[in-house]
C-alpha cells in the first residue's frame, strides 16, 4: 500500500492557503494523485472526461440564471426587501435561523437543489437579510452590507452541507458505505445517516449562536460614532443646537 497518492490532498490545502482559484487547484491535485498512482496523462484525461459526462446534469443550474436575471430586473430584490420591512418583530437572527432550519430539513429529505446561492441567496435571502438588519441597526455601510450577505451565504452552505448527509441516497453516504465495505466493514446507509444526525443538530446550534452574536456585533458597530444610522453624539447635538 502506497501513500504517495495522498499528495493531492497537500496540493489542495496549499492551493487554498495561497488563495488560488479552486478549479485549477482541484484539477492539479487530481493529476498529482493520478501520477503518483502510476496513471498516464491519457488515463487522467479519460478519467476527467468520464467524470464530466457522468455529472453533466449539474450544468442544468445554468438555465436558471436567465430566469433569475429577468426576475431581478423586474424588481424581485426590492419587493423582498419591502416585504421584510413590513413584518414586525422580524430580526436578522430570526430570519437566518429560520432559513437554516428550513434548508437543513429540506436537505435531509434530499431536496438539495430547491435552494442555493443562485436560486435563493442572491435574489431573495441576501436582500431580505439586508432589510432585516436595516430595520434594527439603521442604514448599512458597504462593508457591513457585504458582511450581512456573507452570513446569508454561509447559512445556506451550512444548512445544505450538514443536512444532506442525513439523506440515505446521498452519493457521499453511499461512498462511505463502499469505502467501509472494501475494508471488510458492513454498514447500512441508514446507520451512516443516523450518525450524521447529531452532527447536523450540533451544526444548527453552533451556527445559530454565530448568527445571534453576529447580530449583536452589528448593533455594536451601528452605535459607533461616524457610522451611518448611528445616534448623534453629545458634541454633534450641541453643534446642531448652536
Amino acid at each position: 500500500m502506497t501513500y504517495w497518492p495522498l499528495l493531492g490532498v497537500a496540493v489542495v490545502v496549499l492551493g487554498f492557503v495561497l488563495r488560488f482559484n479552486p478549479v485549477p487547484v482541484v484539477v492539479a491535485a487530481a493529476f498529482v494523485s493520478g501520477f503518483a498512482k502510476g496513471k498516464t496523462f491519457a488515463d487522467m484525461l479519460a478519467l476527467l472526461g468520464a467524470s464530466f459526462l457522468s455529472n453533466r446534469s449539474l450544468l442544468l443550474i445554468v438555465f436558471t440564471l436567465p430566469v433569475i436575471g429577468v426576475l431581478e430586473h423586474a424588481g424581485l430584490r426590492e419587493h423582498a426587501q419591502r416585504w421584510i420591512r413590513s413584518m414586525r418583530g422580524l430580526t436578522l437572527a430570526r430570519l437566518l435561523i429560520a432559513y437554516l432550519a428550513l434548508r437543513q430539513l429540506l436537505s435531509m429529505l434530499g431536496l438539495t437543489n430547491i435552494a442555493g446561492h443562485a436560486q435563493t441567496v442572491r435574489p431573495l435571502l441576501a436582500p431580505m437579510s439586508e432589510a432585516a438588519a436595516e430595520k434594527t441597526h439603521g442604514e448599512l455601510d458597504r462593508q457591513t452590507r457585504q458582511r450581512v450577505d456573507a452570513m446569508a451565504a454561509a447559512t445556506d452552505n451550512i444548512g445544505l452541507f450538514f443536512g444532506e448527509d442525513v439523506f440515505l441516497a446521498l452519493g457521499a453516504v453511499l461512498l462511505i458505505q463502499g469505502f467501509y465495505a472494501n475494508n471488510g466493514i458492513r454498514l447500512e446507509p441508514l446507520q451512516i445517516a443516523l450518525w450524521a444526525l447529531p452532527t447536523a443538530i450540533a451544526a444548527f446550534v453552533i451556527h445559530g449562536l454565530r448568527i445571534v452574536l453576529f447580530q449583536r456585533s452589528l448593533a455594536t458597530h451601528a452605535n459607533e460614532p461616524g457610522t451611518p444610522g448611528a445616534a448623534p453624539t453629545a458634541t454633534g447635538s450641541t453643534d446642531a443646537a448652536d
